[in-house]
């Protein structure tokens, strides 16, 4: 265990490692949101073509033509143009309570090797620091057995808040019973499908962008940066009802431009990654070659299992095919981004912005005030708006929390 300026990291009581869904290598062990979006997302997977897992399908709705689809390519082109914006100001709260007396955060993380629960982690511990609280982080090591003992940890300090951290709430549903049993706030970061209040499980609010607009926005940069006549590959996990809604979304977008031929809906299990994607990424240049121009994954790590593929087949790191991952945004992505390495956007989690929205939401929740309802817009990250940063930081935030909580 080590110290630090009131800052504990405490590892799990398992120590192997495992990874999950919306964000490189050591992120595709488990599926942080496989299980807590089963129930909520059925309703909506259910409408949409289901596949086997690990198979590979061509297009449910392949159309082509010339000419594009100009209506809907402008509509697009003005989406990105918003999305791509690095000066949008602050719009989320800037009323709310007083910090409170000092507390005691748990964040338990579903894995710590995860950037993207670790980046989460990270703004809470920053946050913390200015409102003046005590910040334990436990490690579940990415096993289910490892997150239940941290959970089960968690709840035994008897803190003012646990943050469940990248994993399904349901998986420790007898640590949630008794941590809403004791009344200590749960705030979710990515723990269930959408972002704000959970009654089942029962969490004072969830941390995430929308899933939707995450979707949104990846189809509509391959739509606008194409002019309407790409040739799309979509990568995803069928497996996990998460991803399967979020490239079943991206599909939807693609299918609004007729000019768009969806090439391939390659299904390829987050675990099975690193073994699975330069095989399917070599087969795919071989059936499709010069008429593969994007690809959209709904996890940027794809591009990171799809880059050496690429470069044994001799294509330019630059594109095409242009490639954006509708995940996490984690520092990976945006070296790939930046140097032109097989990766031309991603669609980035505001992850430090987060932990200071999570830390907000505690500071409400201690003094019987509702959750802010605030979510983070949609943002698409390239290498000419993020200016050789690794992260997707928005401006503003600090200076907001800081005005309300009188720090």
């Amino acid at each position: 265990m080590t110290h630090a300026a009131g800052i504990a990291v405490v590892p799990g009581r398992n120590p192997r490692q495992g990874t999950s869904v919306h964000r490189i290598r050591n992120t595709t062990r488990t599926v942080r949101t496989a299980r807590s979006t089963a129930t909520v997302l059925a309703a909506a997977v259910v409408v949409l073509a289901g596949c086997e897992r690990g198979s590979s399908r061509g297009p449910a709705h392949s159309t082509s033509g010339p000419s594009g689809c100009p209506a809907v390519q402008a509509r697009a082109q003005a989406a990105i143009s918003r999305a791509e914006r690095t000066d949008i100001p602050w719009n989320g709260p800037t009323r709310g309570p007083t910090a409170a007396a000092r507390r005691t955060i748990v964040y338990v993380a579903q894995t710590m090797t995860n950037p993207g629960v670790a980046g989460a982690a990270d703004g809470v511990r920053k946050a913390a620091r200015v409102i003046g609280w005590d910040i334990r982080v436990i490690d579940g090591g990415g096993t289910p057995a490892g997150i239940q003992a941290a959970m089960s940890e968690a709840v035994d300090v008897r803190p003012s808040g646990i943050v469940i951290g990248g994993f399904d709430p349901d998986s420790t549903s007898q640590q949630v019973a008794r941590a809403n049993a004791a009344g200590i706030p749960l705030i979710g970061w990515h723990a269930v499908a959408s972002p704000g209040p959970s009654r089942r499980p029962r969490l004072f609010t969830n941390v995430t962008t929308k899933v939707e607009d995450v979707a949104r926005a990846s189809g509509q940069w391959v739509i606008a940066s194409s002019h309407g006549t790409a040739g799309a590959v979509v990568f995803t996990d069928a497996s996990i009802p998460f991803a399967k809604y979020k490239s079943d979304l991206i599909r939807r977008e693609l299918a609004t431009c007729a000019g768009v031929r969806l090439l391939a809906y390659e299904n390829i299990p987050l675990p099975d990654a690193s073994s699975r994607t330069p095989r399917e990424i070599s087969s795919l240049l071989s059936r499709f070659q010069g008429s593969w121009t994007h690809s959209v994954a709904i996890n940027d790590l794809y591009f990171a299992d799809a880059a050496p593929a690429f470069r044994a087949a001799g294509k330019n790191g630059a594109g095409p095919p242009f490639n954006i991952g509708a995940g996490d945004g984690d520092p990976s992505a945006f070296e790939r981004i930046n140097s032109a390495q097989y990766q031309a956007a991603t669609v980035p989690e505001p992850l430090s912005l987060q932990g200071w929205q999570i830390v907000d939401e505690f500071n409400r929740a201690f003094s019987g005030r509702p959750a802010s309802g605030y979510v983070a817009p949609v943002h698409i990250s390239t290498a000419d708006n993020s200016q050789g940063a690794t992260s997707w930081d928005p401006v503003g935030y600090r200076e907001a929390y800081r005005k309300i909580w009188g720090r």
